[in-house]
């Protein structure tokens, strides 16, 4: 499982390294490829190749007419590119991918069980404000309260 947050920089090529604890994980329980792509937030998921393949086999079972479906795969599954770690652990991001996260210069990478956002450090910061006000909302609470049932 993805988790923890970490603050790495990206260089004017668009390359960042991948934090050891991501990697580790990464490495030990998939290989050295991520699928990048936009998220529905402003920040970029990226899958290990068998989760994403997982979701795409997923999508492919539905209707490509539903209009939920047609918008998932036109902004998440047409965006996404194979971003392999190269020997230093490093990912090049896509100029496009880099563009919509607005990643320039410092990005914070947050595991998030099976796949990993990668945010501008603006982004994340607004996130996580955004994310402490919801803290009490019914729809957490629910979910909260489902994962503590046996």
């Amino acid at each position: 499982m993805f988790r923890g947050v970490y603050e790495h920089q990206i260089d004017a090529k668009g390359r960042t390294s991948l934090p050891a604890k991501l990697r580790e994980t990464l490495v030990g329980a998939y290989d050295e490829r991520l699928i990048v792509t936009t998220a529905l937030d402003p920040c970029l998921h990226a899958y290990p190749v068998r989760e994403w393949e997982a979701l795409e086999t997923a999508l492919a079972r539905r209707n490509p007419m539903e209009p939920g479906v047609k918008t998932l795969m036109r902004l998440y599954v047409a965006s996404a590119q194979e971003c392999p770690l190269d020997k230093l652990g490093r990912l090049l991001i896509p100029p496009s991918l880099r563009a919509y996260a607005k990643l320039e210069k410092e990005v914070v990478w947050a595991g998030m069980v099976k796949v990993i956002e990668l945010w501008s450090q603006e982004g994340w910061a607004k996130a996580q404000e955004d994310a402490r006000q919801e803290a009490t909302s019914p729809d957490v609470l629910r979910v909260l309260g489902e994962l503590r049932q046996p």
